[in-house]
């Protein structure tokens, strides 16, 4: 299958990890299920920034198993957080060039400006934007980096109803278009009927029936 395989079990500090799920190319899989059930740290672990046993492997090339480990930096994955997390002192555009400065094959930034329609906000700092503003540049960033997985951790949660409704809407059009795989992690029922292809159902580390 082209996509993301994952099969990892073990423990991060008291919390016990067993799953095993695969995200196809081209399709947005959500990891849904109540709070502490692992969610965010399946995520972490896809990412590389946590380590457990088992094994992740993207398009049949391992990130990770039992002989090897690729260090977060040589994933190509972008990840997408509740804040934007855009660095504050480079303006919109700024932050994707640094981005794209550290990916292996630099993209073309103009068709990524486009798809996510920020051009308007290129020359604008951070903290000028508004919550889904900075949300759709986080997501150009994280493309800006040429990734082969995206990473999204509840990306509307901290937006107010208004602009949670109008990025709702505008990832629903803009995710399908993408050819990588997608994993969401998400709380929101709204989100996942409009958003994913796939569901996965997470409840104290295991993936549940």
């Amino acid at each position: 299958m082209s996509g993301l395989a994952v099969a990892l079990a073990g423990r991060i500090g008291g919390f016990a990890l067993d799953i095993a799920f695969q995200a196809p190319a081209g399709a947005v899989t959500a990891l849904v299920g109540p709070s502490g059930s692992g969610k965010t740290s399946v995520l972490r672990c896809v990412a590389g920034l946590r380590r457990v046993n088992g094994t992740v492997t993207l398009d049949g090339e391992a990130w990770q198993d039992g002989r090897r480990f690729v260090p977060p930096h040589e994933r190509r994955v972008g990840y997408v957080f509740q804040g934007a997390n855009l660095l504050p002192h480079r303006s919109v555009e700024a932050n994707l060039r640094y981005a794209a400065a550290r990916a292996a094959a630099p993209p073309d930034l103009a068709p990524i400006v486009a798809a996510t329609g920020i051009a308007a906000l290129l020359p604008r700092r951070p903290d000028t934007l508004s919550g889904g503003e900075a949300q759709r540049a986080a997501l150009a960033r994280a493309l800006a980096g040429a990734p082969r997985l995206l990473l999204l951790d509840e990306p509307l949660s901290a937006l107010d109803t208004e602009a949670r409704a109008a990025l709702l809407d505008w990832l629903a059009a803009f995710l399908p278009t993408l050819s990588l795989p997608v994993l969401l992690v998400t709380h929101d029922p709204a989100e996942v009927a409009r958003l994913a292809t796939r569901v996965v159902r997470l409840r104290a580390g295991r993936v549940a029936g």
